[in-house]
């Protein structure tokens, strides 16, 4: 039974032990609100106070768990509309066009876009005071966002690296440069993100992640229009997908997916390359224009509770900064708990996060990287 089943059933246990109370005697407490899946969804603590009968949240494709989703409309008694993205690039395209196209109340930024949007004041400056689970988190793994967590409630972090099938692969990648091997034509899968395709690029060449050096991209577009071959899809929506149906068998993708890939099949492994990881922060914000900031301030902080975060560890686990998440799956969900702490995929060693490297706002810089995986991709 897989992780994912468990925890149904589990929450299927507590169906049954909520039907059971309902037939008891009635008290003046309130019933428990329950999802399709029968988890049983916590009460908001605190519960914030707003007048907004919706909230319009844009996001990563499978990142927040749907549980948490449908239990915030179940207890606050409102609509949950989301949209999906799929890179940075595509959500700031929307966040970019203007007050008429941007309907959101929370948006999801992660990595350098980050530190774009707070340029650029697509996002506002949060109020602290009203956020009182923010104290849920681990403070030295927060530390990394810096001064963005004025404007944004640290999410979830991780690494982006090499994964590989250990049944098909008889020559394993150690490295980034290593993908370049002939023996991987048409093997590999790539997220769909230029930050973290040419990074890798610029860090097989010897160079800096977040170079702005014409000579050195150049160098990384040509050296990527060779690589082209061995990349069979690019894939930001699911990259576990097609590693998990056989039509590749390594990647580059992120520590969640390689998690949930290698917990279907523990015959993937994931690699830390020699070069250095690269390293992402997620984050949620507020846009300037968000037609329900009062709702936005109420999911923050439902999202944070330990009893509602810890879904993230069966769903999307990441490295996960949230303590009274880990907390609660320890004493609640040993299985759940024991899996993510044994595995470097996910409870990152810190030497890795020591030697990984950070995307950075590029400023204007940036196009060059748009220029080379337009030529790239061509």
């Amino acid at each position: 039974m897989n992780i994912q089943q468990k925890i149904i059933r589990l929450g299927l246990s507590a169906f049954v032990l909520f039907m059971a109370a309902a037939c008891a005697p009635k008290s003046e407490s309130s019933a428990a609100q329950v999802t399709s899946t029968g988890f049983v969804c916590p009460e908001p603590s605190p519960r914030v106070d707003f007048d907004s009968k919706e909230i319009n949240i844009f996001t990563w494709t499978e990142y927040v768990p749907a549980d948490i989703i449908d239990c915030f409309g179940l207890v606050y008694g409102v609509d949950v509309n989301v949209d999906y993205f799929s890179s940075n690039e595509e959500l700031y395209t929307k966040m970019s066009f203007g007050e008429n196209v941007n309907p959101y109340d929370v948006v999801h930024p992660s990595d350098y876009m980050i530190s774009v949007l707070i340029r650029e004041e697509l996002l506002q400056k949060l109020d602290q005071s009203k956020l009182p689970n923010l104290m849920n988190l681990d403070a030295g793994l927060v530390d990394a966002y810096g001064a963005t967590k004025d404007y944004l409630v640290p999410y979830q972090m991780g690494t982006q690296a090499i994964i590989y099938n250990s049944e098909t692969v008889t020559n394993p990648p150690a490295s980034w440069a290593d993908l370049w091997k002939p023996e991987y034509a048409g093997r590999i899968v790539a997220v769909d993100d230029n930050r973290v395709v040419i990074g890798m690029a610029l860090l097989a060449l010897g160079y800096d992640v977040n170079s702005t050096d014409e000579a050195q991209l150049e160098e990384a577009k040509q050296k990527l229009i060779e690589l082209m071959p061995n990349i069979r899809v690019f894939d930001s929506d699911s990259p576990k997908t097609p590693l998990l149906a056989g039509d590749v068998d390594l990647g580059i993708v992120w520590n969640g997916e390689a998690f949930l890939a290698q917990q279907e099949n523990p015959a993937f492994e994931y690699v830390f390359p020699s070069e250095g990881s690269i390293i992402f922060y997620d984050g949620m914000g507020i846009p300037p224009n968000a037609p329900h900031p009062d709702i936005s301030y109420a999911w923050f902080n439902y999202l944070l509770q330990g009893d509602v975060f810890w879904l993230t560890l069966v769903d999307y686990p990441y490295t996960n900064p949230n303590t009274a998440a880990l907390e609660f799956a320890k004493a609640n969900h040993k299985d759940v708990y024991d899996a993510y702490m044994a595995s470097p995929i996910t409870n990152t060693p810190a030497d890795v996060f020591a030697k990984g490297h950070e995307v950075q706002d590029l400023g204007t810089a940036l196009q060059l990287y748009d220029q080379i995986w337009t030529a790239v991709k061509e």
